[in-house]
């Protein structure tokens, strides 16, 4: 019996080296909510932010947020808020936030501009062809949920407001840390009224 108990334990052991997790570092969602209270007051209890200027982390991919964090405290993507937050978090304390805030469910109750649906939907699911600007969802997917294990964001429900700054940072260099400059070279070709769009229509996506 003791065997078989000393079996398991190493092979539990075994699958966290296989990840590059020490057991310290396995995500807890659970520590990551209690975490997650110095979060609260921008981002919501559950990640469902009120202030249309903050995200909405709620049911975000964890690779994701963790990438983000560990750039806010690095200083590759910039925010005085954000870097302040981050900068005392543990690999640890970052990834039990983000496998926290991946199990939690958008309200999806985002709003948005309806008369620049349709123009959104077009840019989203077909680009712009004039311009060069490919369709969003091949990397962010027809229904906005994203590719967690490619590291690109699901973006469904969230605030208009947040996702056009965000663009509008990357057309203008302000936010650079999009893997091989790719949100930099495609926003640098959309129109402040094409980012709008966009905007609006992922902010109508369930």
């Amino acid at each position: 019996m003791k065997s078989r108990h000393l079996t398991a334990a190493l092979l539990g052991l075994t699958s966290l080296a296989l990840i590059g997790m020490t057991p310290a570092q396995a995500a807890d969602a659970a520590a990551g909510k209690t975490k997650s209270a110095a979060c609260a007051a921008c981002h919501g209890a559950d990640g469902n932010s009120v202030n249309t200027a903050w995200p909405r982390l709620a049911g975000q991919h964890a690779k994701y947020i963790e990438k983000q964090l560990k750039d806010f405290k690095s200083g590759k993507r910039k925010d005085p808020t954000m870097t302040a937050m981050a900068m005392p978090l543990s690999d640890a304390d970052i990834a039990d936030l983000a496998a926290y805030y991946s199990t939690q469910k958008s309200n999806g109750n985002a709003k948005f501009d309806e008369k620049l649906l349709e123009k959104g939907q077009n840019i989203y699911r077909g680009g712009i062809a004039e311009t060069g600007v490919a369709a969003c969802i091949g990397c962010h997917s027809p229904d906005g949920k994203g590719n967690g294990p490619a590291g690109f964001p699901s973006l469904a429900g969230q605030h208009p407001e947040y996702v056009m700054k965000q663009l509008k940072d990357f057309k203008h260099g302000t936010r650079s840390n999009d893997a091989g400059k790719m949100m930099r070279g495609l926003t640098k070709r959309m129109l402040d009224e094409e980012i709008a769009a966009v905007a609006a229509y992922i902010a109508a996506l369930k």
